[in-house]
């Protein structure tokens, strides 16, 4: 039973230290670690607690007092330790205690095997090293490692807080990026409770992304589920039931008091996706601005996703900024003016990168940048030497007004995309009767209509059914992704193709539940599983099929956005072959019409037009218009055609030309200016090459009954036939198919990536560290001299500190292992033979039998283990006090020799990283130990002797 006042240890998280109960209620526990700062509800029945219990003998502290326990009373509920003539209520022990039973197993006889010792301390270093690295909570994301997702991430997860805006061209993964942030921030702590707010139509995209490429659960919110929690939470706030929450705009603007309570409750992040669609202007703000802007006021991580700024105009992307910081971003004339500088800067900077000499007017621009910096004035002199021109360069990076808030990478300088080739397939129209041509209209105006309405189709004497099978002979090593408008159309396809070809097809649509569009999928990925994968529209949402290089559009959408996410399902970075879009469309048809105008009026079909909604905006009433007459037949639709495809064209040039204009160059370069640019690339560099890794964590699944069978391809097979525990997830529905390798699990997105941070690993380890499993053990080593008898004690340092802090980054938990032996002498280099721990398993020991020399020889054998490990304790705390003071004081040095020239730098984000910097260097000197694990190590001998 849970009574308040109480102390508690979670087993989940023994570094948090010592927990009080506050409240108890129905079901629900709610207990306070103060010294990490952190307050954890719990269910009474599954809450991964112990109580904190100390025995006669034991060393207990709190209230600046300090004793040995020789009895302890029970007082309504409550524990009161007494000893040396003091006492103490539990509630009044300090939050750190050692309160291992370890020694207690040992000395009593309740021994594990040497292997589980030995799998447990490989465990401690393993996690250590793991959470120290700069990528944990993305090892085990399905991403690849592309430089500049990994350089944006990297950098704004290390801002105190993110709030940032990440402007990428369409189909550099602005998605991803904002994953990694969002990951990265929860594994650290630094984030809890995150919303991610989207446009009605991507909300299941989200969902899918964010589970499968990163593992996170979050839960969609509508009225429906509102109305449900509303019932069980007694009228308190629905949105406080879930920590992470994807809601929709539309849900929120038909209902009111849903906005309401999701302003009120506390986030720590917030991701904004679409977020060009917040109207906003200095008279007025649409409802869905108001909203973000009243979450971003009070909300401390703050991420919005937006077209890139030439697509909706400066004035539109000053309202994205101000969202961010609305003191830096406060005047729209200020920030025009502001941009217009920076845009004469960036041709600047183009031209010093290419070594050219600069103009008159362009040199004096320059000396009004640096006015009251002598030395950078100084290398205006000789522009063209390589360091002036790179010392200059980096000088413009620091002094960019927008560059720490916006992020925009381009396609063009990323490089690494696939050519795009169109193979039009444009059939003959008389081969199609009057009803055959009238249903083929009736199915393009439900094309275009948003959402589409149902349809009856049948595809059986359709031509672009013939010149489709005709495809799939032509290439019959190849496999092909076919994407239409809708799941009717889908069903339709299949249908039509089982008796017209012997191919391959697997489906994915929006009317498949999530396993089996997985198992679908992965048909369609496997050498020799489907050549066809039909796709509905919202069904292809959020996946990687690149191993394909053949596209096959069915039909078109109206909308260029959704096009070119049609194209973006193969033509991404790491796509090894030229990207064939093949077209179909009967010659003078609706499709035909809209085909021609994405291929001769924005080129849609070779390139990626950052211009498409703007031209769709001013052209597609008029091109539904045409594309409607020129399929009834009507008169001179052919030269009414060729001149809206004219006047497209210019419009295209127009603005491509005026994008090109006003490109920065200089907010494309900020971002290898900053201190974490490279973080998240060398710690993957260093994690992907760890060859004891993948061995490791199939031992611990071995050992709660889950057997590895490899299947080939990099395939692993974890079955659990034999599963010992209900506590380790993701094993309801039987056998899971995993992998190590991270190539394989980008092929095929039903493959959990294994890592250490991957959610069944994680399990797996802390149902491991957390007990008894492997705490104590006894072995026998033939190697050791006659009469030798050791003990092997492992301790654990911790840093119980705010997890908002991430101390672990500098000080991860870590284990300490000291040997001692008989004579109370340090064994420091001392190492079971293998030969030994080869026969460890083999060995049957009464470890029983020997409880009272165990009794005799532990206690002083284990106090002088841990006055050793002390001292080696202490190394450690001052590497890590001086490895956070190198980097925190570099950072602030940075920030504040940043904010002299750059105005984007606030007082509060330099506050933010002073006041890390104290509460770390506060909380790292008192790092103290906890003994975790022992074994006794004794000669072969030594047991005759006893």
């Amino acid at each position: 039973m849970f009574v308040p006042g109480q102390r508690w240890i979670s087993t989940a998280e023994p570094e948090l230290g010592l927990g009080t109960v506050l409240r108890v209620e129905g079901r629900g526990v709610q207990v306070l670690f103060a010294k990490a700062g952190v307050l954890r509800p719990y269910a009474v029945d599954s809450a991964p607690l112990v109580r904190a219990e100390f025995r006669a003998g034991q060393r207990v502290a709190g209230k600046g007092v300090a004793f040995l326990v020789e009895r302890v009373e029970i007082k309504d509920d409550l524990l009161i330790y007494r000893g040396e003539g003091r006492e103490l209520h539990e509630g009044q022990l300090d939050d750190e205690q050692s309160v291992s039973q370890a020694d207690d197993r040992l000395i009593g006889g309740r021994t594990d095997p040497v292997a589980h010792f030995d799998l447990r301390v490989e465990g401690l270093k393993r996690r250590a090293e793991a959470r120290r690295s700069a990528a944990w909570g993305l090892g085990a994301a399905r991403i690849g490692l592309v430089p500049h997702q990994l350089r944006v991430a990297g950098i704004a997860a290390a801002r105190r807080p993110p709030r940032v805006l990440l402007a990428d061209e369409v189909g550099l993964g602005k998605t991803i990026e904002a994953g990694m942030i969002m990951a990265r921030q929860i594994a650290t702590g630094r984030a809890q409770r995150v919303l991610v707010l989207v446009p009605d139509t991507l909300v299941y995209q989200w969902f899918v992304e964010l589970l499968r490429r990163f593992n996170l659960s979050f839960a969609i919110y509508d009225e429906e589920r509102c109305e449900a929690l509303e019932v069980s939470a007694n009228g308190g706030n629905t949105f406080e039931d879930e920590q992470l929450v994807i809601a929709d705009f539309t849900f929120l603007e038909q209902n009111p008091k849903r906005a309401a309570e999701l302003v009120e409750a506390p986030w720590d992040l917030m991701v904004v996706d679409e977020a060009h669609h917040l109207a906003w202007t200095p008279e007025a703000a649409s409802p869905r601005y108001s909203l973000v802007e009243q979450l971003a006021s009070v909300t401390p991580g703050v991420v919005l996703l937006t077209a890139t700024p030439e697509q909706l105009g400066r004035s539109g992307h000053f309202a994205r900024l101000r969202l961010l910081d609305p003191q830096r971003y406060h005047n729209l004339d200020t920030y025009l003016a502001e941009s217009d500088s920076f845009q004469q800067l960036s041709r600047i900077t183009d031209r010093l990168l290419d070594g050219e000499t600069l103009e008159a007017d362009q040199l004096a621009a320059l000396r009004d940048a640096f006015a009251g910096d002598g030395a950078l004035v100084a290398r205006l002199d000789n522009t063209t030497k390589p360091e002036n021109a790179r010392e200059l360069i980096a000088a413009l990076i620091d002094r960019h007004g927008t560059g720490r808030a916006m992020f925009r990478n381009r396609r063009a300088g990323i490089g690494g995309f696939p050519k795009r080739v169109p193979v039009w397939h444009v059939l003959d129209a008389d081969t199609l009767d009057d009803n055959s041509r009238q249903a083929l209209l009736a199915e393009f105006h439900a094309d275009i209509q948003q959402p589409s309405p149902s349809l009856e189709i049948d595809y059986a004497n359709d031509p672009r059914l013939e010149a489709l099978v005709k495809l799939l002979d032509d290439h019959p090593q190849d496999k092909f992704l076919l994407i239409c408008r809708s799941q009717a159309k889908v069903l339709a396809l299949e249908e039509a193709l089982r008796t017209r070809s012997g191919v391959g097809v697997a489906r994915f649509h929006e009317g498949l539940g999530i396993v089996q569009r997985d198992r679908n999928a992965a048909y369609f990925a496997q050498p020799d599983g489907a050549r066809l994968l039909l796709c509905s529209e919202i069904g292809s949402e959020g996946r990687n099929f690149q191993f394909a290089h053949r596209l096959v559009l069915w039909d078109l959408p109206l909308d260029p956005d959704l096009l070119e996410q049609r194209i973006g399902r193969l033509d991404r970075i790491g796509q090894k072959h030229d990207i064939s879009i093949h077209i179909l469309a009967m010659a003078d048809s609706a499709q035909h019409v809209l085909a021609r105008w994405y291929d001769e009026g924005i080129d849609a079909f070779r390139l990626s037009p950052a211009d498409g909604r703007e031209l769709l905006r001013r052209y597609g009433e008029p091109l539904a218009r045409l594309a409607d007459e020129h399929a009834r037949g009507d008169d001179n639709r052919d030269q009414e055609l060729d001149v809206l495809l004219a006047e497209t064209r210019a419009s295209h040039e127009e603005m491509a030309a005026l994008i090109r204009e006003g490109r920065d160059h200089l907010l494309e370069l900020a971002a290898s200016r900053d201190l974490h640019a490279d973080d998240l690339q060398q710690a993957f560099a260093r994690e992907e090459v760890d060859p004891g890794r993948d061995a490791f964590v199939q031992r611990l699944l071995e050992q709660y009954g889950i057997h590895a069978e490899e299947l080939g391809g990099k395939v692993i097979l974890l079955d659990p036939q034999y599963l010992s525990t209900d506590a380790l997830p993701g094993f309801a529905e039987g056998p899971v198919s995993v992998t190590f390798a991270r190539d394989v699990a980008l092929a095929r997105e039903e493959l959990p990536l294994l890592r250490l941070d991957h959610p069944m690993v994680q399990a797996a380890m802390d149902l491991a560290l957390s007990g008894e499993h492997g705490n104590a053990a006894f072995m026998v080593d033939d190697a050791l001299p006659p009469r030798t008898a050791l003990l092997q004690a492992v301790f654990l340092l911790e840093c119980v500190a705010d997890r908002k802090l991430d101390a672990e980054r500098f000080l991860p938990t870590l284990p300490i292992t000291v040997t001692i032996d008989t004579r109370l002498a340090e064994r420091e280099d001392f190492q079971p033979s293998d030969g030994s721990l080869r026969k460890a398993a083999d060995r049957n020991i009464e470890v029983a039998r020997y409880r009272k020399f165990l009794a005799k020889l532990v206690p002083p054998m284990l106090e002088k283990a841990e006055s050793a490990a002390g001292e080696r304790a202490k190394g450690h705390i001052v590497a890590a006090t001086e490895e956070a003071t190198q980097i925190l004081d570099a950072e602030l040095a940075r920030l504040i020799a940043l904010k002299m020239v750059n105005p984007a730098i606030s007082e509060n984000e330099i506050a933010t990283v002073a006041d890390e910097r104290t509460q770390l260097l506060t909380a790292l000197p008192q790092s103290r130990l906890r003994l975790d694990a022992v074994r006794f190590v004794v000669s072969a001998d030594f047991l005759a002797l006893r």
